[in-house]
């Protein structure tokens, strides 16, 4: 089978990264995490002391940005101007920050070439809001993972206070339903669902469940493709 590209759309906190590297995994795929260079473009904002709502200062600041990704032992690692920041990024504050300049064309620009040029030659499966509709169009497997955002609050929660960061579920929630809102409702590539992507709902499941809801759609379509489809929908 030629290479296959797996586009997984869905809202903050949905459990795209941690479904998605398992998968890659079980599949011998490359897993990409796209949120992860957003959030290395987020920490470069951070660290230039750039207004992360002032477009023009951010897309003036991009020209001394350089982010990439290559893999360590099959594990995607987020590279800022040569330095690994694969840790640093995952704070709450760079979660935030890469909300918001996500948003801008000059940063979407910036790693639209990368993630396409990789997945070009490559099987990988690929998530984060625009995939689907913009990154990886003509992916064969598209899905739009989601659940309700006190879920997916809740699930954060948890993950935080797993790492051992003082903060409580209502701020949580209030922060994820602000990052819903700016995702999808940003002029430049909204989350949305594209038309021909699969919805996979886990609310009320708990990971285990929803990674095999998740797990079942997508082996449902690899087996369509190995019987010469081009592509999978399941209604």
């Amino acid at each position: 089978m030629k290479p296959v590209q797996i586009a997984l759309d869905g809202p903050s906190g949905s459990g795209k990264s941690t479904m998605a590297r398992r998968i890659s995994q079980e599949l011998g795929f490359y897993y990409i995490d796209t949120g992860a260079l957003y959030r290395a473009v987020g920490l470069f904002v951070k660290r230039c002391g750039v207004d992360p709502s002032d477009e023009a200062a951010v897309s003036a600041a991009l020209s001394n940005c350089e982010v990439r990704f290559d893999f360590q032992n099959g594990v995607q690692r987020t590279m800022l101007k040569g330095e690994d920041v694969s840790g640093e990024i995952r704070t709450p504050e760079v979660s935030q920050l890469a909300s918001r300049v996500s948003a801008f064309s000059a940063v979407r620009a910036l790693l639209l070439d990368t993630q396409r040029t990789f997945a070009g030659g490559n099987s990988v499966i690929m998530d984060g809001r625009d995939i689907g509709t913009t990154v990886l169009p003509d992916a064969a497997i598209k899905i739009f993972l989601t659940a309700s955002a006190e879920d997916r609050a809740m699930r954060r929660f948890q993950e935080l206070a797993a790492r051992g960061e003082k903060t409580d579920y209502e701020t949580v929630l209030r922060e994820q339903r602000e990052r819903d809102s700016r995702d999808e409702n940003r002029e430049i590539s909204p989350l949305r669902r594209a038309d021909d992507a699969i919805l996979v709902d886990t609310t009320g499941l708990s990971l285990e469940e929803g990674y095999q809801k998740l797990r079942g759609v997508i082996d449902s379509c690899l087996e369509e493709l190995a019987c010469g489809e081009n592509s999978c929908f399941i209604s």
